[in-house]
């Protein structure tokens, strides 16, 4: 009995005091260092009765000396295997329904539902030759304001918005909303999501904001409000991974998924591409910025005069009208190749054009 008690209190401090997830950022990080410090606190009490066992067996059976003889034959013991059988079912059967609750209270996936259900996330991307992938775009005077609106911790709108709403780029100046929220178990009021687009391609994690067209290659959120992350891939598996919120979740081509979550800590948080996707995934590394509503709002306004100044100046220097091997100059110097390789290649290029055209 003694044995037991001190084997149970052992057990349990192990669970609550070991250190070793990293700091709670999200509403749901409590919910998931709950289920693991339960498995935590079984799997110290199991490992500790087991090694017990095995360490009394081997002093207490042990051979001893001029004894040349076996030990006694154990046959089988019907009542101690249904025993140890019925124990470790038990235990699995309670995690399993633990870790279920606690994954549809974080607004996990209904297995039951599609990507069908769920709206495909869409990406706006710049096109302007030479713009870096994750510089943000320019963006409306609306699109401003209700992706401020988003962002207020009471979860208000601004007037005539479109709760959840994508913006998805057609092929023309225009755009059309188009919903990308679906229903989950445990979901919350899909008027007060905040949607934001997670993009992973190699090797790196493309953020877009649908309310304003704003893209970033970092992810910015307001702390106490509720996010919606539609997560896509453009090549190969990645997964979205932020330990500190305790949240990880596949990018599959093809297969858009999401995942809902709420920082409620400010502070910045790495992101990690958690599935081998080629041979620099370690590098593929960003991170989350949780800031108060009103720091988020001043990152959009920079971000919009950022996007204003930087088209105003691609237009200034027009690079559609300079030729390929002039606009290519200052990048491939960098990289050692000599200007007169660049002509000639692009000399060639158009020799060959010209040939095929000809024929």
């Amino acid at each position: 009995m003694l044995a037991g008690i001190l084997l149970t209190l052992i057990s349990i401090w192990v669970g609550q005091n070991h250190g070793l997830m990293p700091v709670q950022a999200s509403e749901a990080a409590p919910l998931i260092d709950g289920l693991f410090n339960t498995m935590m606190t079984i799997g110290t009490g199991l490992f500790l009765l087991v090694m017990g066992v095995i360490l009394i067996a081997v002093f207490k059976f042990r051979r001893q000396p001029g004894d040349e003889t076996d030990g006694s034959p154990v046959h089988g013991n019907i009542p101690l295997e249904i025993l140890w059988t019925s124990i470790p079912a038990v235990i699995v059967l309670g995690l399993a329904i633990y870790s279920f609750e606690v994954y549809t209270q974080i607004g996990g996936l209904n297995p039951m539902e599609h990507s069908v259900a769920h709206g495909q996330p869409t990406h706006q991307m710049a096109t302007m030759s030479g713009a870096a992938i994750a510089a943000p775009l320019p963006s409306s005077e609306a699109g401003m304001q209700q992706l401020v609106a988003d962002a207020a911790p009471d979860g208000t709108q601004a007037e005539g918005a479109i709760p959840g709403g994508v913006i998805q780029k057609e092929n023309g100046p225009e755009t059309s909303i188009t919903s990308g929220v679906g229903s989950m178990p445990g979901a919350k009021d899909p008027s007060k999501e905040f949607v934001i687009q997670a993009n992973g391609l190699q090797y790196a994690w493309i953020f877009t904001y649908p309310a304003s067209g704003v893209v970033a290659g970092e992810l910015h959120v307001p702390v106490g409000r509720e996010v919606l992350l539609n997560i896509s891939a453009s090549d190969v598996i990645h997964a979205f991974w932020v330990p500190e919120f305790r949240l990880k979740q596949d990018a599959v081509p093809g297969q858009p998924t999401e995942l809902r979550f709420t920082p409620n800590r400010i502070g910045e948080y790495p992101v990690i591409c958690a599935e081998l996707c080629g041979p620099y995934h370690g590098a593929m590394r960003t991170k989350v910025i949780a800031e108060s509503p009103a720091d988020f709002a001043a990152w959009v306004e920079e971000q919009k005069v950022a996007s204003a100044d930087g088209l105003e100046q691609a237009l200034a220097v027009n690079p559609a009208a300079k030729a390929p091997d002039e606009f290519l100059a200052p990048y491939v110097d960098r990289l050692g190749i000599p200007p007169e390789m660049l002509r000639q290649l692009h000399s060639d290029a158009g020799k060959a054009s010209h040939h095929v055209s000809a024929s």
